[in-house]
């Protein structure tokens, strides 16, 4: 039904081509017309009016709601990675991926070998080893904003029990899907964005990859370019996923919506197919499932 409501607008092409025209041209606020980007009316463009297969602009969608493509700026909060969990089973679900290794300067006492070098040399020989370490590397990718608002919580108790568990651990948000920039602080989001190229360049191949997100947007904001919501992708953001894919050996997304659900939504569809099928529901059976495919 999507794909025809596009069609009678010219094609996806034409609707975003038309969309550019407008933003460039228009100089000031229109409300109730038929053509510019404004409130009421029946453009296609803007929110509010009456044309059932446009792209709404801004606000609340409190009409029709049947926008093919919805443009809008959001404002989103930073994860909390201080709050303490309201249970302490995310931890002990994170604990799965483990892989423990002495590294480092010998700053740790070892009473065994101390025991042993003693008894051997017939006087006090201390011994120090370096400190066991998680060895494992995490990449965390959280999804903000829009539908995420509902498990902001939950998404603050995993970050927490992430940066508790994992030293090496590198995150950054993304909004709905991956494209060609992320970014560490929602607050400075517009000025202070992050090549994705940047960070698969920086992280080498043994980190580990956790998307975060619900999974829930249109299609087209996978499939195509241009089909982000607040900018002109170039590359769609399944090129993105894939480059990850490449990359990384292990990739999961954990996903708060009911799994139940994940059927009946073309974009959780898609995205679990392009992490391989291997797309975890955001619970503490999900989290120990999703450790054991990283570390598998």
């Amino acid at each position: 039904e999507e794909m025809k409501e596009i069609e009678a607008l010219g094609g996806w092409d034409k609707l975003m081509e038309t969309l550019k025209e407008r933003l460039e041209e228009q100089k000031k606020r229109h409300e109730g017309g038929n053509k510019w980007i404004g409130t009421g009316g029946t453009s296609p463009f803007g929110s509010g009016g009456y044309n059932p297969e446009g792209v709404r602009i801004g606000n609340e969608g409190k009409r029709q709601g049947r926008a093919v493509k919805v443009w809008e700026k959001r404002d989103y909060k930073n994860l909390d990675d201080n709050v303490e969990l309201g249970t302490r089973n995310i931890k002990m679900a994170l604990r799965k991926l483990r892989r423990f290794a002495r590294e480092g300067a010998p700053d740790e006492f070892d009473l065994d070998s101390t025991i042993d070098a003693t008894a051997r040399a017939g006087y006090l020989d201390i011994k120090m080893r370096p400190e066991r370490r998680n060895t494992i590397k995490v990449l965390l990718f959280f999804d903000v904003g829009g539908s995420m608002d509902p498990f902001v919580k939950i998404c603050e108790e995993l970050f927490s029990a992430a940066r508790a568990e994992f030293k090496h651990m590198e995150y950054f948000y993304f909004h709905n899907c991956l494209y060609d920039y992320v970014w560490k602080d929602n607050r400075r989001r517009w000025t202070e964005k992050i090549p994705t190229w940047d960070v698969l360049h920086k992280y080498p191949h043994d980190y580990k990859v956790i998307f975060v997100g619900d999974a829930s947007m249109s299609p087209y904001e996978i499939t195509v370019p241009g089909g982000a919501v607040e900018y002109f992708n170039e590359e769609a953001g399944a090129v993105w996923m894939k480059r990850v894919t490449d990359i990384y050996e292990r990739v999961v997304w954990l996903n708060p919506v009911r799994k139940d659900s994940w059927d009946y939504v073309p974009s959780t569809k898609l995205l679990r197919e392009l992490t391989g099928d291997r797309m975890f529901p955001l619970t503490l059976g999900g989290i120990e499932k999703a450790m054991a495919e990283l570390k598998r």
